[in-house]
């Protein structure tokens, strides 16, 4: 199942002209505030009408402005996670949960009310009502809530925006759960590209109101030419598996070959991993530095630079672990003698990978609940 959006509309600002298809698994909307991510998610849900447009899901047609077909938001079949939980104060979670599934249509089987519960964990809090739930517990119910009115697409508008650091670590490993389980597309937006590199299936990257690149998040991440959310966001994500835990705290990884030493995870080995690097922690040199507290060091080839418009420069440095971003000075990169195709050394520091930026690595989604 996918979904196909072709919309043009004008908001304030913002000229809005995109075209895209989002698959099964995570498309993520991504870019900085006013790209026009929200405007993308309420036309799709129904909830605003563009100027010009087409929307379908699979064969669905949802929104047709040249022969005037725009099915209200009852009758789209899409599930709507905003950045609060909206659920009902005065009942339990199993009472909400039961609100999701009165929704579900008559032609198909009720939702797998269990299966729903167990992905996301929802079993010890069925009895509690919202005023005793954390940030990330009423989160995790309205995204219960909204599958078991069995939608076919689920849309998530910055859902971990409301939530602080441990919050988010606690409700991203149910959005991979759900990714890899759920065989429906999952519109997601965000301005963080940690989430980003642990969800997407797919990015479309939103600079002012157009697509400026779409495609898996590996690729999308690791182009230097393309920072929707700014500079100091950049960061490339590589695929790893977990070789051993160490007895000094670090967790070894085998990222294409090269040993990748990170904080202690708590993964088995084998287990296989995305994980981003941000370009801003990431130091080049020309040759294999010695006598550096530092533990990663990759051996790569600079595939691109990109200058920014101050002092800045985006290099590009494919290594046996996959592409590796590294956001240095234009003076830097002249002292060094930086140039296409030459042979250089990323270094990262264990500790500068955060536990935000290491996530699961995507599996093929389960199968369809149609």
């Amino acid at each position: 199942m996918s979904l196909d959006v072709s919309l043009r509309h004008d908001l304030g600002a913002l000229h809005l002209d995109v075209d895209f298809t989002a698959p099964r698994g995570v498309t993520v909307l991504f870019g900085r505030s006013g790209a026009g991510k929200s405007t993308i998610v309420n036309a799709v849900a129904g909830l605003l009408r563009p100027r010009d447009g087409r929307i379908q899901l699979e064969d669905h047609l949802l929104l047709d402005t040249g022969s005037g077909v725009n099915l209200p938001p009852h009758r789209r079949g899409v599930g709507y996670v905003f950045q609060e939980g909206r659920l009902f104060p005065h009942l339990t979670v199993r009472q909400n949960l039961a609100y999701g599934r009165w929704f579900a249509t008559q032609r198909k089987a009720r939702a797998d009310y269990d299966r729903i519960v167990e992905i996301l964990g929802l079993g010890d809090l069925l009895t509690r009502r919202p005023g005793d739930l954390s940030g990330g517990e009423k989160q995790r119910v309205a995204i219960g809530r909204a599958l078991l009115a069995e939608p076919q697409l689920l849309l998530a508008d910055e859902p971990l925006a409301a939530l602080d650091e441990a919050r988010k670590g606690e409700i991203l490993p149910y959005f991979e759960a759900l990714r890899d389980e759920i065989a429906i597309p999952i519109l997601y937006v965000t301005h963080s590209a940690a989430e980003v590199a642990r969800l997407a299936t797919t990015v479309i990257a939103l600079q002012d109101g157009r697509v400026a690149r779409q495609g898996p998040a590996i690729e999308v991440l690791g182009d230097p030419m393309v920072t929707p959310a700014g500079a100091r966001a950049a960061g490339a994500v590589l695929e790893a598996v977990v070789s051993r835990h160490h007895i000094d705290g670090l967790t070894e990884l085998d990222a294409g070959g090269v040993p990748l030493f990170l904080p202690r995870l708590t993964r088995a080995p084998g287990a296989r991993l995305r994980v981003r690097i941000a370009a801003h922690e990431v130091m080049l040199a020309t040759s294999r530095p010695q006598g550096i507290s530092a533990l990663n060091i990759l051996p790569g080839t600079i595939e691109a630079m990109r200058a920014g418009t101050g002092p800045g420069m985006m290099v590009s440095l494919m290594t046996p672990a996959g592409p590796v971003l590294a956001r240095v000075t234009r003076r830097s990169a002249a002292s060094l003698g930086l140039t296409r195709g030459a042979d250089c050394f990323a270094i990262v520091k264990s500790i500068a990978i955060a536990p935000e930026d290491v996530g699961g690595q995507i599996t093929q989604p389960g199968p369809s609940q149609s």
